[in-house]
């Protein structure tokens, strides 16, 4: 999942950001309007947290410009008001969640994924392919009923992986889907964690090298892959 927070308080937004990385959520932040509507033009998000009263264009009017995009992509209001009122004005606005401040992560944490459960209405709550059983609200995965533990970002890579349905997936779009915008373009991080991945999978290979190209989930009756 990879979520635009919208905050204009620079510590918050920190904290915000490394606590939804280590749940294996990739985070941009966008301190003022302009630039959350820069962020929303160039890259592609799962779901935007906006702060109402931010510099520039106000979160009410980002809210808007989601809304009418048609894009689908659910809103989750940040605000230090908790007057029922301002809460109706936000869901009118579009909004499909609401958090006052000050808030637990915790709970920001779960709002997400239930909203992001709720965004994949086309598609199951839990994902099966090749004898992979992916649960993204449990965060757990299992290969022909074998349960496999895997870190946060592997488990992130994998799930880009899986709702590929055995298409490819370049390199880059496993940056921009598991990591966030400051993941490095040269890295070889993404490399390094499907080959760690491939190996807590097992054998036969799951996870096929589509070499100059990408990755894949191997769907054939044998589930091979070249490693890479």
């Amino acid at each position: 999942m990879r979520v635009l927070v919208v905050e204009d308080e620079p510590f918050m937004a920190e904290a915000i950001r490394d606590g939804l990385r280590r749940e294996a959520i990739a985070a941009d932040i966008a301190g003022d309007g302009d630039t959350a509507l820069e962020l929303l033009s160039i890259n592609r998000y799962d779901i935007a947290v906006l702060d109402r009263d931010i510099p520039g264009p106000s979160g009410d009017e980002i809210a808007e410009g989601i809304v009418a995009s048609g894009s689908g992509m659910p809103i989750l209001m940040l605000t230090a008001a908790d007057r029922l009122d301002d809460k109706a004005t936000g869901f009118e606005l579009g909004a499909d969640d609401y958090l006052t401040k000050p808030f637990e992560l915790r709970e920001l944490v779960l709002r997400l994924r239930a909203l992001d459960r709720r965004r994949a209405q086309i598609r199951p709550p839990i994902r099966e392919i090749a004898g992979l059983r992916l649960d993204p609200f449990r965060r757990e995965v299992y290969r022909n009923g074998r349960y496999v533990a895997l870190t946060r970002k592997q488990f992130a890579v994998l799930e880009v992986l899986v709702a590929a349905e055995g298409g490819v997936v370049s390199a880059e779009d496993l940056l921009e889907g598991a990591w966030d915008e400051n993941a490095d373009p040269f890295t070889n991080a993404v490399r390094i964690t499907v080959s760690a991945l491939r190996k807590r999978l097992g054998e036969p290979w799951l996870i096929a090298t589509v070499p100059g190209v990408g990755y894949r989930i191997d769907t054939g009756p044998s589930a091979g892959g070249e490693r890479g």
